[in-house]
């Protein structure tokens, strides 16, 4: 059979699938979502990993702090992203599961100026233990919303810590001279 450039290319494209398909899944990634990220699609997300989740006996507890830690993220890229189309933010959600414990990737694009404060925030978190993540959570509670955040008082990494087995993992690609691409993991 003769293929045109363009079949071929949609040919290749159904292999690179089944290849994304098969890489994810030696992974543990078990859901992913890349593309635009929506409040109603979290809500949806929540539905699939509950029962997904509850096929593999995760506990209640469990599956809500990987969907807690979803939402927070899929808000994180809602109003942060740095990459948008109609209106809409771009990102990369995947969770999956490695060995008895479940984890939560995210990305999104971000301006490099804001590379520097994100770091600065991720890695006094990542320094501190379950106890100082408590006290640290409070006195931001207690304190005013940075001039830079859209949502809360900057809390939702300090969330996420506190819901982690082990200290949040980041980092940024560069792009172009403009963006990096931010990614980060959240053991639970």
């Amino acid at each position: 059979m003769v293929q045109d450039s363009q079949t071929q290319g949609v040919s290749g494209m159904l292999a690179d699938l089944y290849e994304l398909k098969k890489d994810l899944s030696k992974r543990g990634v078990f859901f992913c979502l890349s593309g635009p990220i929506s409040q109603n699609l979290v809500a949806e997300i929540g539905t699939t990993l509950e029962q997904h989740m509850a096929m593999g006996e995760a506990g209640k507890a469990t599956v809500l702090r990987v969907f807690s830690t979803v939402v927070e993220n899929a808000q994180n890229i809602i109003r942060y992203s740095a990459e948008r189309k109609d209106d809409l933010s771009l990102g990369i959600i995947a969770v999956g599961q490695k060995d008895e414990h479940y984890f939560v990737l995210c990305g999104n694009m971000v301006e490099n100026n804001k590379i520097g404060k994100l770091v600065e925030k991720l890695t006094k978190i990542q320094s501190m233990n379950k106890d100082e993540l408590k006290e640290y959570y409070k006195k931001q509670r207690r304190g005013r919303p940075p001039k830079e955040s859209k949502g809360g008082a900057g809390l939702g990494f300090i969330e996420m810590a506190r819901r982690a087995s082990r200290p949040i993992e980041f980092s940024f690609k560069k792009v172009n001279d403009e963006f990096h691409f931010f990614s980060m993991k959240i053991v639970i």
